[in-house]
């Protein structure tokens, strides 16, 4: 198959289940709210090294409940115990410590499995001053700080999301790359989908354990790196593709993660330069679902 003369693959995504919250951080200015939002997914981009993988969703939300800027954050983890420690650090340490900012549960009702309930918790460095109030038709938390005070939603939704992934394969460093921030410039209008790596760029993607360091959980995707392509067998590249970047794309749900595969891709291939569009699996081993390519770009 091919789209604007790039091949596509016929393979598959492996897909995983993340129990993921979704908070939605205001500010006096959007400039308050955004930082405090890129300091809460700070070191969240792969649960292979990171205790969190997590992201800034790029639309602005419509309404935000104390009606001042806001922005949107997706955290993500492997199970619900996990969840609450991950927000307990990333509210207390990195929300409240952001001049004039709030916290608020940001999932539909429609996706939430379930509560975790930590703004309780986060309350308790309010050293038995802080207080529970009812605001905005929300049960939030108010603990003094010292500008005035912060308040957080008493409990975050979670839900089942999932993540996904594709490479871009270009022949040069520099089609690849534009060809990846132009993805990521497309899945940024997409409502509910994050980018976890930097930029939403992965520049090192990585296979399930090492051929040769037992105490490794993963390693290179040596099979994909253009540097030793001639040297290696079994290299999944064709012959001049020069460089490759894997796009993670995280969101609340199974459609909302394909659409956005699919809008990724689709928009990949209108860059010249690029050779092939693919996809890491481990054969389904791991992933709860398989997107298949073929079939997410309307093509059997």
């Amino acid at each position: 198959m091919r789209i604007n003369d790039v091949e596509i693959a016929d393979t598959f995504a492996e897909v995983f289940p993340v129990c993921l919250s979704r908070l939605l951080i205001s500010g006096r200015t959007r400039d308050w709210a955004l930082r405090a939002a890129q300091n809460a997914v700070g070191f969240a981009t792969s649960f292979i090294t990171c205790s969190a993988q997590g992201g800034i969703e790029g639309p602005e939300p419509a309404e935000v409940p104390d009606k001042r800027p806001g922005v949107a954050i997706q955290i993500g983890v492997m199970n619900k115990k996990l969840l609450t420690e991950q927000l307990l650090l990333r509210i207390g340490g990195c929300v409240m410590t952001c001049p004039t900012t709030s916290v608020f549960d940001f999932m539909p009702k429609e996706e939430r499995k379930g509560f975790v309930h930590v703004g309780k918790k986060i309350g308790f460095f309010g050293d038995g001053y802080q207080r529970l109030v009812k605001k905005y038709e929300k049960e939030l938390v108010s603990i003094p700080r010292m500008e005035g005070d912060f308040l957080v939603e008493k409990s975050f939704g979670y839900t089942e999301g999932v993540a996904d992934d594709f490479f871009i394969m270009a022949d040069s460093q520099h089609s690849a790359l534009k060809a990846a921030e132009v993805v990521i410039s497309s899945i940024n209008k997409i409502e509910g989908v994050v980018a976890p790596f930097p930029g939403g760029i992965c520049a090192s993607g990585s296979k399930v354990g090492s051929l040769n360091y037992d105490f490794l959980r993963a390693s290179t995707n040596h099979r994909y790196c253009p540097t030793i392509a001639s040297k290696i067998e079994g290299s999944k590249l064709p012959k001049n593709v020069k460089s490759v970047y894997e796009i993670v794309i995280m969101g609340l749900n199974v459609d909302r993660v394909k659409y956005a595969l699919k809008v990724g891709i689709e928009s990949a291939t209108e860059i010249q330069g690029v050779i092939k569009i693919d996809a890491w699996n481990e054969g389904g081993k791991f992933g709860k679902y398989k997107f298949y390519l073929h079939e997410i770009l309307g093509k059997e």
